[in-house]
Formats: structure tokens, C-alpha cells, sequence
């Protein structure tokens, strides 16, 4: 009985030990980035204020992406801006960078409708840059897998804008 006793014990130890280690693994799993997928070598800010604040302090455009999570043309456009080197090295360089998926209460990030995937950039003097826009007249600041290139040239012209401008 002894025995008996002890074996059961011993199993019952096993089984609580192995289910704190898993708990234990579980917690110890990395935390979500930032990032969300659109690239984890760039340093994100949390929320549009800080951006704003980064942006300022830094002297460099902040560019503000809106998307959601279960939207198939931001998953495309995610997938697009997270394998392209140029656009993730200027990104992780010259940028304040900020992925929203709600809206901010700033109306002049949502000039012509709250539509995703959108992206903007804001410059330093915190002036939202309506006139750097993307290919299409119906969704200005969309963009899709295919328009890289575009972005890049987009990302450039942020820069240019400040050294002319600012």
C-alpha cells in the first residue's frame, strides 16, 4: 500500500510539473512586436502621439500605416513592404514608423475617407502630407503589392520635403 501510494503520488507530481512547464514555456514566449508583421528589423512606435513626438525631436517624416488585421489587400500589402530591402532599410533609418489598426482622431489622417491599407506621412513640423499621394484617384494613399516602387519614390519625396522645406 506503501508503495502504491507513493507511485501515485510521484505520477501526480509529474503531471503538475509538466503542466507548470508548460504554463511556464508559454509565458516566456516572445511578446507580439510592434511591428505586426510589417517588418521586425524596424523600430515602431506605439501610438500616433508618440510618433508625432519622435518625429519632432528626431527631425525625420513620420509614416503612419492603417490596416487591419483580417483585410486580404493589407495581408498583400504587408507581405509586399516587409520583403522589400530599400523600403525596410529606409524605413528602419529614416522614419519614425507607426502601423495603426484603428483610426487616430486626427481627421487629417483620413482626408478622403478611413479606408485600409492607407499610409501617410507626417513631417516634422507635424504637417500631415496630403500632397504626397499614391497611383490611385479614388483611394489616395493606397497601395498595393505591386506599387513599391512607387513607395519608395514616395518615401524619397518625404525626405526631399524636409530638406527643401523645413
Amino acid at each position: 500500500i506503501m508503495l502504491h501510494s507513493t507511485l501515485a503520488l510521484s505520477l501526480l507530481l509529474i503531471a503538475v510539473t509538466s503542466n507548470l512547464a508548460m504554463a511556464i514555456k508559454k509565458e516566456k514566449r516572445a511578446p507580439q512586436t510592434l511591428s505586426r508583421g510589417w517588418g521586425d528589423e524596424i523600430t515602431w512606435v506605439q501610438t500616433y502621439e508618440e510618433g508625432l513626438y519622435q518625429a519632432k525631436k528626431s527631425n525625420k517624416p513620420l509614416m503612419v500605416i492603417h490596416h487591419l488585421e483580417d483585410c486580404q489587400y493589407c495581408q498583400a500589402l504587408k507581405k509586399a513592404f516587409a520583403e522589400n530591402e530599400e523600403i525596410q532599410e529606409m524605413a528602419q533609418n529614416n522614419f519614425i514608423m507607426l502601423n495603426l489598426m484603428h483610426e487616430t482622431t486626427d481627421k487629417n489622417l483620413s482626408p478622403d475617407g478611413q479606408y485600409v491599407p492607407r499610409i501617410m506621412f507626417v513631417d516634422p513640423s507635424l504637417t500631415v502630407r496630403a500632397d504626397i499621394t499614391g497611383r490611385y484617384s479614388n483611394r489616395l494613399y493606397t497601395y498595393e503589392p505591386q506599387d513599391m516602387m512607387f513607395l519608395i519614390d514616395n518615401m524619397k519625396k518625404a525626405l526631399r520635403l524636409i530638406q527643401t522645406e523645413l
